[in-house]
């Protein structure tokens, strides 16, 4: 692009091209070889495989949530649990409603948690959850309007740096605090599970199973290009002026705080259908899901792939499960989260712009510097400062 030339970047990159094609490879390749392959051959995929994946990728959507308002606008919020488990409870009363006389105590309206507890009738806010339209708009409607009502007031606070951290942090323990009590209506301590059907079709089921990969799939494909049409538009490039001088931006005459809050909700939204595809294939949300722990280490899995990237995040977080998992079967499960810390320290002592933010680093050194670009098509937007 010549000095001049003041057309928008490319909304896909090599990287991003790759990425998706990866993606797309793994979304039909992953389901094909679970329902078309015998189980005794070398290629087969187990269900449970399946639903591990499906799970990662999930993660992976979270971590683009994550890195959309961190990596760009500088917003480290250690709240996005929050969000995530918002999206997971509107979809777990949907799955809960769907049980009907199945249950252990066979009332068709209402749960067995409040049958065991004598609640005489279902509470208000779970009324329309039988139907999934609706299930599915409370997916993106609750962390949505939590996100605009806390945005709102901290943002026109101008609540910034670490004390941002900490209040999104203390939001989401106070959550978890609410969540675990019984007349809450959630299920309290053990949460929502048991779950049946979904749109009819047996949860437990290969077919179903291999369904809720693809979506899961196809929903990060799509985060990832609404993220990338977010951060590469205009609105993109306030996002990340603000990140980088906010008072400058503010002195220019826009509102910063609104920019902030749009992209704070985005983000939540994102979180919320991840946290909705999330539980149907693990069976179960309960409030650990709440956990300020689980916030903090979603940030280490954006920080290990390269703030600031998008596809890092997402690799970032597929990398990090998929070691969680591996570590915490064997003998090393009481130190994973030693180990996880350690992960995190060397990152940030060593590869600050995380995995794909050191790799484009290295490429651009050894690509050989044009006489009429700026910088190179598939490097980051722009290079994040430190964390506040």
């Amino acid at each position: 692009m010549s000095m001049t030339d003041t057309r928008p970047p490319a909304l896909l990159t090599t990287s991003g091209l790759v990425f998706l094609g990866i993606l797309a490879a793994v979304a039909v390749l992953v389901p094909a070889l679970n329902l078309l392959v015998s189980p005794g051959s070398a290629f087969y995929i187990p269900t449970y495989v399946v639903s591990l994946l499906g799970k990662y990728l999930c993660y992976a959507l979270l971590a683009l949530s994550v890195d959309l308002i961190w990596g760009y606008v500088g917003i480290l919020s250690l709240g996005q649990g929050a969000f995530f488990a918002l999206g997971g409870y509107a979809m777990g009363m949907y799955l809960m409603r769907q049980i009907g006389t199945r249950g252990v105590y066979g009332d068709p309206v209402l749960p067995d948690f409040m049958v065991f507890l004598n609640w005489k009738e279902l509470p208000w806010f779970w009324y329309g959850f039988d139907w999934f339209p609706f299930a599915a708009l409370m997916v993106l409607l609750a962390p949505g309007i939590l996100a605009l009502v806390f945005g709102w007031f901290a943002f026109r606070s101008r609540v910034t740096g670490v004390y941002l951290s900490i209040i999104t942090q203390a939001m989401t323990f106070a959550l978890l605090l609410a969540f675990f009590r019984n007349d809450m209506g959630f299920g309290g301590n053990n949460g929502l599970t048991d779950f049946k059907d979904i749109l009819g079709f047996n949860i437990q089921s290969d077919g179903t199973r291999a369904v809720l990969f693809f979506l899961s799939a196809l929903a990060l494909a799509l985060g990832y290009l609404l993220c990338r049409f977010l951060v590469r538009s205009h609105f993109g490039k306030v996002l990340v002026a603000i990140r980088d001088a906010e008072t400058r931006v503010r002195f220019t005459g826009y509102r910063a705080e609104n920019y902030k809050l749009v992209a704070f909700v985005a983000s939540a939204m994102l979180a919320g259908v991840a946290g909705a595809l999330y539980v149907p294939q693990v069976g179960i949300i309960n409030p650990s899901e709440f956990s300020p722990a689980n916030s903090i280490e979603i940030i280490v899995w954006v920080a290990v792939g390269g703030r600031g990237t998008l596809v890092g995040a997402a690799l970032g977080a597929v990398l990090v499960n998929y070691a969680k998992t591996y570590f915490t079967s064997g003998m090393l499960a009481p130190y994973w989260l030693f180990m996880l810390g350690g992960l995190f320290v060397a990152v940030t002592l060593f590869l600050p712009k995380g995995v794909i933010g050191t790799f484009y680093e290295w490429r651009e050194k050894r690509r050989p510097p044009p006489e009429d670009t700026i910088g190179a098509a598939d490097a980051p937007l722009a290079e994040p400062k430190p964390a506040e």
